[in-house]
């Protein structure tokens, strides 16, 4: 059957991506990411869950460069990835795609990454809530050629994995299954501990301290998850971040 086919692909795939770096239960999404940009062909992967409106928790990517297009995304506040969690429907955006639909995203895309497509796919319901997962394209002509029955295949092994390990593996201290304590989730933790502390110093509500947040990083070129660290390390005072409507437009191109 070809479903057998692509799940022994995907564990051919598991296996050749696995590292002693990466043997670690918080690391399992960055092995999956990674066997899922093998399996299907394209440049680069990267997963996530959601739980809540703006929720949105990176789990792990198979590059740097694809963990920097995450946070990139957050940073616009929308695009494709937002859209696959929000809708649970596929989402295929070429260039033009994306810039007419994320012109935001589609700037920052294209000035920090190599990236010029992006399809996000949703992969079904985690114990941490609805993943989704994004596949990154150099190349937006290749996009036509990735089988969406072997890429939602493999999303569902992936979904398949992360709640296999739930159930097996030792819980994380903090909580949940030790795969949502990777590098990224906790980095992403840190804005839920600015957005709170902005939102105090400023007295407004946590969705008006996050925008103040990606209107800080759309001026200094820096992504909300960087400025998140420095507002909770003490480095960036709260108070002094202005308000989105206080700010001047940001350059364009």
């Amino acid at each position: 059957m070809v479903v057998s086919s692509i799940a022994e692909r995907f564990r051919v795939a598991l296996e050749d991506v696995r590292e002693p770096r990466l043997a670690v239960p918080e690391l399992l999404p960055v092995q999956l990411a990674r066997a899922c940009a093998r399996t299907l062909g394209v440049d680069a992967a990267g997963l996530s869950v959601t739980a809540g409106e703006e929720g949105r928790a990176p789990l792990g990517a198979s590059s740097a460069t694809a963990d920097l297009a995450e946070r990139l995304q957050f940073t616009a506040g929308d695009g494709p990835c937002t859209s696959a969690h929000r809708d649970q429907e596929p989402v295929f955006a070429a260039s033009a795609d994306l810039q007419r639909r994320w012109p935001a995203f589609a700037r920052l895309l294209a000035q920090h990454t190599p990236y010029r497509a992006v399809v996000a796919l949703p992969i079904g319901e985690t114990l941490a809530g609805p993943g989704a997962l994004d596949l990154f394209f150099t190349d937006e002509a290749a996009v036509p050629r990735l089988d969406v029955f072997e890429a939602m295949a493999v999303g569902d092994l992936t979904c398949a994995a992360l709640g296999d390990a739930a159930v097996w593996a030792p819980w994380s201290p903090r909580g949940g299954p030790a795969w949502l304590h990777g590098p990224a989730a906790q980095r992403r933790a840190l804005v839920w501990t600015a957005i709170g502390r902005v939102a105090m110093a400023q007295d407004t509500t946590a969705p008006a301290a996050l925008d103040v947040l990606r209107a800080a990083a759309a001026r200094t070129g820096r992504t909300v998850d960087e400025l998140a660290g420095d507002v909770v390390a003490g480095r960036l005072d709260p108070t002094v971040l202005p308000a989105p409507d206080d700010l001047p437009p940001a350059p364009r191109g």
